[in-house]
């Protein structure tokens, strides 16, 4: 049986794939990227940290 707090992977995932759909433009520019690119490295980097707060919840769950 899954645990529920594992559909929190889908987040990230969801916010990389929908992004050209609603982050699809040039400005504002994030640390010199564009919008997108800077919207995908972001969620990128929010998925190592979400995947850690789930490690977390598996180790504490018996």
């Amino acid at each position: 049986m899954t645990r529920p707090y594992r559909l929190l992977a889908l987040v990230p995932a969801v916010a990389i794939v929908g992004a050209p759909w609603f982050a699809n433009r040039i400005e504002p520019r994030l640390l010199g990227m564009p919008f997108l690119l800077g919207w995908i490295v972001g969620w990128v980097l929010m998925a190592s940290i979400v995947m850690a707060f789930i490690g977390v919840l598996d180790r504490r769950t018996p």
